[in-house]
């Protein structure tokens, strides 16, 4: 199961979740943990682009560069379905915009 696939209220411990306390540079890094497959992350570009995109909504300039190069490797189906995630996220209250 990846971040993308997992509900924003459901629990999983052993997988790095984005949260509501996350700012733009802490989102950054754990979609460069998704990018890598580091820090228990599977490598997933998906994830990864769902990940920079919540951190470059909230203000990470980085997160969009790497958004934007994920998204020259990914296609069209893989950036809908990372950008569907992104939105679940926020929907939910569990990411929140910056102000």
């Amino acid at each position: 199961m990846n971040a993308q696939e997992i509900a924003p209220d459901m629990v999983e411990e052993a997988l790095p979740l984005p949260t509501a306390e996350m700012n733009g540079d802490d989102l950054f890094r754990l979609g460069m943990m998704y990018s890598t497959g580091q820090g228990g992350c599977p490598m997933d570009r998906v994830s990864a682009h769902m990940i920079f995109n919540l951190a470059a909504l909230k203000g990470s300039t980085e997160a969009r560069v790497y958004r934007r190069e994920m998204s020259q490797e990914m296609d069209r189906e893989e950036i809908s379905e990372a950008q569907k995630a992104a939105r679940r996220w926020i929907d939910a209250g569990v990411v929140t915009l910056a102000a």
